[in-house]
């Protein structure tokens, strides 16, 4: 069955780049239809990315601080969890989400059609699913179809469709649990579910080929998390490739090359592939449309998030890095507006990240790596959170807070955190920056005792040389 509809705008992709700029423009009085390959709305990021995972690094965590309570005479006895009932937490927080953006979608008259699509002409699009054909024709469209996990390239491993090999998506099931897993890529999806199988009970070994763990973070931002885990974790190897993988009926062969620290192979019950993600440009026959898609499968925009064919913008991953919703969420917004002829533009002076492992890593703006790399001048002010009153009443004294600032105007340049619910208080370093504010705005703020937001303040202060919370001997003349 084929069918024919037309739309004033069309948003290609429900995730949340996707439903923001549909809501968005529908606000604005466009007549939008939302078109989405899942059966229910929120992308990757809500059905089977960024939800799930959190839900999942919840049980986890419960699970830590009960086994952390017995280092304070609280004796639980062993938890026995239950990956199904696990599961299925998981799921109901999914379905609420869900349920609410299509109830959304429904009181704004947002037109909801379900299936894959691709360009048949830079006005109109195909859409099929197992029922039916429709062709869709608009006079604008925005492009939200972000992006998949890069799989192993078929030289280290031939056969993908085994259930033992997992990736992002996969690895939210929880089935089977296994006894020995390998997570290759020390990346933060990687870092994430090794977080949730640790905790679940598996023997969880990471490979990664640079030399740190969360490449492109600051080392000594990544080194508490390293540290923990290390006596966690099976094995953590670094500057190490895999070289191979078989696929053996009783368990999964790796061979790796690396340092002479690294065993030439081992064995595992299952493999979890996190080594990236790659944009779905080269999926949606965006030559039909005389859309420029390059070699990467990205979709270049500028900072209206236009593309080089003037009716059609691109949004979130599929536009470019960082791909992080809350990203395209912010590119949704202005796509949107621009499409109803009002005057916005995206600045991404500052986009935080976050690793929700645990301890979680945050960091916002120019981070030390590249200030050294680009030869930028700063300075810093470094709290330990070994001084923190409210961290060590967590028992969590391993992290630290970190600012840069710029020497000259002290302006805060960058920020970056690690400890519990670093996620959380990194929002207060961003607005920072946005503001402009400089080392006096924070350390001047005056923050509840005790909380780990104080130590953001407490970083300015040792910038500063004003900190009573430390002991810092000043540096004599020279």
């Amino acid at each position: 069955m084929s069918d024919t509809k037309r739309s004033d705008l069309v948003v290609l992709g429900a995730g949340p780049g996707g439903y923001t700029a549909a809501f968005r423009a529908a606000d604005l009085g466009k007549k939008v239809t939302l078109i989405e390959r899942y059966p229910t709305l929120g992308g990757v990021c809500l059905n089977v990315g960024c939800i799930p995972s959190k839900a999942l690094l919840h049980v986890a965590r419960v699970l830590a601080e009960i086994e952390e309570l017995g280092e304070l005479g609280i004796d639980l006895g062993k938890p026995k969890p239950d990956p199904k009932t696990i599961r299925q937490f998981s799921e109901q927080t999914v379905s609420k989400l869900t349920g609410g953006l299509q109830q959304m979608a429904k009181q704004r008259g947002v037109e909801v059609i379900h299936g894959t699509a691709g360009f048949s002409s830079p006005h109109s699009v195909t859409v099929k699913n197992k029922d039916s054909t429709t062709e869709v024709s608009f006079d604008q469209i925005i492009v939200a179809a972000g992006s998949r996990p890069i799989p192993l390239p078929a030289s280290l491993l031939e056969q993908s469709d085994d259930p033992r090999i997992l990736d992002s998506t996969s690895a939210l099931q929880l089935n089977p649990m296994p006894k020995r897993l390998l997570v290759i890529g020390g990346g933060i999806i990687g870092l994430e579910m090794a977080t949730v199988y640790d905790a679940l009970g598996s023997d969880v070994t990471v490979v990664e080929m640079q030399d740190q763990l969360i490449p492109g973070c600051d080392a000594d931002l990544v080194r508490p998390l390293a540290k923990r885990i290390k006596d966690r974790y099976q094995a953590i190897y670094l500057n190490t490739r895999v070289s191979a993988v078989k696929l053996l009926k009783s368990h999964i062969e790796v061979r790796f090359d690396g340092d002479s620290k690294t065993p030439d192979q081992a064995e595992f019950d299952a493999v979890l592939v996190a080594i990236g993600r790659r944009p779905n440009g080269d999926l949606l026959a965006c030559d039909k449309a005389g859309l420029r898609v390059d070699e990467r499968g990205f979709i270049p925009v500028d900072d209206q998030m236009r593309t080089n064919v003037p009716n059609i913008f691109a949004i979130g991953d599929i536009n470019g890095q960082p791909m992080l919703a809350h990203k395209a969420s912010h590119e949704g917004k202005v796509a949107a507006e621009v499409a109803a002829g009002h005057k916005s533009g995206f600045e991404d002076r500052v986009i935080p990240s976050v690793a929700y492992t645990d301890p979680e890593v945050a960091w916002a703006g120019l981070t030390e790596t590249e200030a050294k790399q680009n030869s930028i001048a700063y300075a810093k002010g470094v709290f330990p959170w070994a001084a923190s009153g409210r961290s060590l009443t967590l028992g969590r004294s391993e992290g630290l807070t970190k600012i840069l600032f710029e020497p000259d105007t002290q302006r805060i340049l960058g920020i970056g955190i690690c400890g519990p619910h670093a996620g959380d208080l990194i929002a207060e370093g961003v607005l920072a920056i946005e503001m402009g504010a400089d080392a006096g705005d924070l350390a001047l703020t005056i923050h509840p005792h005790p909380t780990l937001s104080e130590t953001i303040g407490f970083a300015a202060e040792v910038f500063e040389g004003t900190i009573t919370d430390l002991y810092i001997p000043r540096k004599k003349a020279q």
